[in-house]
């Protein structure tokens, strides 16, 4: 088992490598939502889209390292646990504003990748009306009225009103 002063010099490396990496991250999804706006180059959103999982495939490997730290010294491995283990090996109060660091770049990390996806979602939903244009076809699932005719669901559809 480690003493407290390695297991605080381990959650220091590794608060220095997640900052690190969040911040990669942050000017990963910075750089696809400007691909994304710019909307004319699928190959560079592919290269992005594949940096940024290599990011994250870092920071997964990070985690699973906190993690195991936090299961090796009798901790539960949620924040909780990373908490009260900081708050054991690190009485001089060192490691907390490192920690509230990553867990600000982890939530603008969410709120910029919340972002792409709606981007995403957008042009999916341009693209699939484009299509519906050249091909003539509708993407809503067919329905059956009350004479058993064939007809495309709509949404927000009133079916009852009363006065």
């Amino acid at each position: 088992m480690q003493s407290r002063a390695e297991i605080k010099q381990t959650l220091s490396r590794l608060l220095d490598e997640e900052r690190g990496l969040l911040l990669q991250l942050e000017s990963l999804l910075d750089h696809e939502k400007a691909i994304l706006l710019r909307d004319d180059s699928p190959e560079q959103l592919e290269s992005a889209c594949r940096l940024r999982q290599d990011c994250m495939v870092a920071l997964m490997r990070l985690q699973d390292e906190r993690q195991n730290l936090l299961r090796l010294s009798g901790f539960s491995s949620d924040n909780a646990g990373l908490a009260g283990l900081i708050k054991v090996c690190d009485p001089e109060r060192a490691l907390p504003p490192r920690w509230a660091e990553c867990a600000e770049l982890a939530r603008r990390c969410r709120d910029l990748n919340d972002h792409n996806g709606a981007l995403v979602a957008s042009r999916m939903r341009r693209i699939q009306g484009m299509l519906e244009v050249i091909t003539g076809k509708r993407s809503e699932k067919m329905t059956y009225g009350r004479q058993a005719q064939q007809g495309f669901g709509s949404r927000g559809r009133v079916l009852v009103t009363e006065a």
